[in-house]
């Protein structure tokens, strides 16, 4: 990667945090840089990496701070936002918010966090449970009550810990997928797409090694089976843990867990996939005085499964009052401050439909028309269940002790940017 520095300022482009690990860049050059910056917001043709001179700055905002990366080489640009972005989620671990005050906080442990994130301008230990190990924090102090560097730093297994015991040795293994989808307001779908996580949670003792097989369709055409039953996952990315050239040779996911909570893996399913829950609206303006809006919401997943905490927003006009409503199940409530009815249903099981009927004084239609109408968005969890069919077929956990341990898994499919535009 090879960056010469990495930089936290504030909004105004002062800087808190200065660490330059090859001395070649200048606080004059980082001011010339914030210029710049401030310049392109103004004139709204920002751009992530800016160049002055030999130096090129590449750059992120979280709440309100920016932090930048610097560096004089033809630096891989992914691999350093992936940095400053690891930067972000390691200092949130730390101090549970990042943001200035934190910053100015706790000078002292900033500094030591750098220094262990980054050597020469290349990344080192970035995972915030072995960092924890041996930069610790009570309120605002530094703690270095362990003088010994921790072996997982100089280990080959450098996420997890030796000697962790447990009682009870257990995993438990989500599933979980998202579903976007953005529907256009003559029904067609723009946008249809599912993307998954396996997340695992993890209480075994020593060093295990765990397999973890899907019913992936490589896998299986490699082994000659049927491709009924599997599915076909693309943009797959893993943990570090996992033995990448063991997945790519017979595709076992193979690995040494960290310990406690971590995303395994996360991938995107490579078909267009069906709408789980279709919306169709239908507005009526009555002599310009009310609005009657007309929702049927409809469960086009199996029957067996069931859609848990439904939420349809559906958006009203700024000037509506007088709401009155009927629904076929669930309640809906009017949200003036948001121009909104959510619809909320409890419990809606596969392959029902449902009605909802809203009335609203209406003093100003013109005034709508001009605002335009916002999308219909949905939220909902559906338990035991996954779009793409996706299925942990075993998990072996193989430890020298020999101890016996029970894997646990779980299937969930929700909502994520799910948006039925109206007009």
């Amino acid at each position: 990667m090879s960056a010469s520095a990495v930089f936290i300022l504030d909004l105004k482009g002062k800087p808190l945090i200065s660490r330059n690990y090859k001395g070649d860049v200048s606080m004059g050059e980082i001011e010339h840089f914030m210029g710049l910056l401030l310049q392109k917001e103004e004139e709204g043709a920002l751009s992530p990496l800016l160049t002055r001179g030999q130096v090129h700055f590449l750059w992120i905002k979280h709440a309100n701070l920016y932090l930048v990366a610097t560096t004089k080489k033809n630096a891989n640009a992914s691999l350093v936002f992936s940095f400053l972005y690891k930067v972000v989620e390691v200092f949130s671990e730390y101090f549970k918010e990042l943001e200035e005050e934190s910053i100015r906080d706790n000078f002292v442990i900033v500094y030591e966090l750098l220094d262990e994130l980054m050597d020469f301008g290349f990344p080192q230990t970035t995972d915030s449970k072995i960092l924890q190990e041996y930069i610790t924090q009570e309120g605002n102090k530094l703690d270095t009550g362990k003088s010994r560097v921790p072996t997982t730093v100089t280990n080959a297994v450098s996420w997890r810990s030796e000697g962790i015991k447990y009682k009870k040795n257990e995993v438990f293994i989500d599933v979980i997928e998202s579903m976007n989808l953005l529907v256009s307001a003559n029904g067609s779908v723009l946008l249809s797409e599912v993307v998954g996580t396996i997340k695992l949670k993890v209480f075994l003792s020593g060093m295990p090694e765990l397999r973890l097989g899907l019913n992936d369709r490589v896998l299986f055409e490699l082994t000659g089976r049927g491709k009924n039953k599997s599915v076909e996952l693309e943009d797959v990315k893993f943990h570090q843990c996992v033995r990448l050239s063991r997945f790519d040779s017979d595709r076992t996911i193979s690995f040494v867990p960290p310990d406690g909570d971590f995303e395994l893996m996360s991938y995107r399913l490579g078909t267009r996939a069906k709408p789980l829950i279709w919306i169709e609206s239908v507005i009526e303006k009555f002599s310009h005085s009310r609005v009657e809006i007309m929702v049927k919401a409809k469960a086009q997943f199996k029957k067996q499964s069931v859609a848990n905490g439904v939420e349809i927003a559906v958006p009203v006009p700024s000037d509506a009052d007088s709401p009155k409503f009927k629904t076929s199940v669930g309640s809906a409530k009017y949200l003036p401050e948001k121009n909104l009815v959510v619809w909320s249903i409890k419990s809606f099981p596969g392959g029902k439909e449902h009605l909802m009927r809203a009335h609203f004084g209406l003093p100003s239609v013109e005034k709508e028309e001009d605002e335009g109408r916002p999308p219909i968005a949905v939220r909902f969890e559906i338990p035991y269940f996954t779009v793409s069919g996706i299925q942990v077929r075993y998990m072996k956990i193989i430890e020298k002790s020999g101890y016996q341990a029970l894997p646990w898994v779980r299937y969930i499919t929700q909502s994520g940017d799910y948006q039925l535009r109206t007009s």
